[in-house]
């Protein structure tokens, strides 16, 4: 993806170095839409690919039900094209529809908390964003911040699991 960025940039240098209208202009415009499509089919090809893999290893896949637009619309230029280079949305649905075909269940949780809120006690350990371990002072739990978070995130998406069940 770096390279992808590496090239359009380059690319985008060069288209307003030449005028409008002539054959170069037309050659780099042309390469220009090539690095874009490019750029596309490896974003598509990884969310299939990782979908895939997800799909066929696990029965139970849970996601955070994230708020992408507004991610992007809080956040600055670089964190932004971030968030789109990843294409969680579209990683997502791929998932979705991947796992209807296989018989898996794909659950989306709510995902506030999740980081802060401990997966050994369920005690809230407030912290900021920049802080990559979570270290309960309650229980004494001392793992990675994402690890937690995933712990929590698949526990509430086997309890929507067991409450839906319950509910038929």
């Amino acid at each position: 993806m770096k390279q992808d960025a590496t090239d359009l940039a380059r690319l985008q240098r060069k288209k307003e170095q030449c005028p409008n209208d002539n054959p170069e202009w037309r050659k780099v415009i042309l390469a220009l839409n090539h690095a874009y499509q490019r750029a596309t089919n490896r974003r598509c090809n990884f969310a299939h690919q990782a979908s895939r893999k997800l799909v066929n290893e696990y029965q139970v896949i849970a996601f955070e039900k994230l708020d992408i637009q507004g991610m992007q619309s809080n956040g600055n230029r670089h964190i932004n094209r971030s968030i789109a280079d990843v294409a969680w949305g579209q990683f997502v649905q791929r998932t979705l529809y991947k796992a209807a075909n296989a018989g898996r269940v794909v659950v989306q949780v709510d995902p506030k908390g999740t980081s802060q809120l401990c997966s050994g006690c369920h005690a809230l350990v407030p912290k900021d964003l920049s802080v990559r371990i979570h270290d309960c002072p309650h229980c004494g739990l001392r793992i990675n911040r994402d690890h937690n978070a995933a712990l929590n995130i698949l526990a509430r998406g086997l309890a929507s699991l067991n409450a839906s069940s319950l509910a038929l």
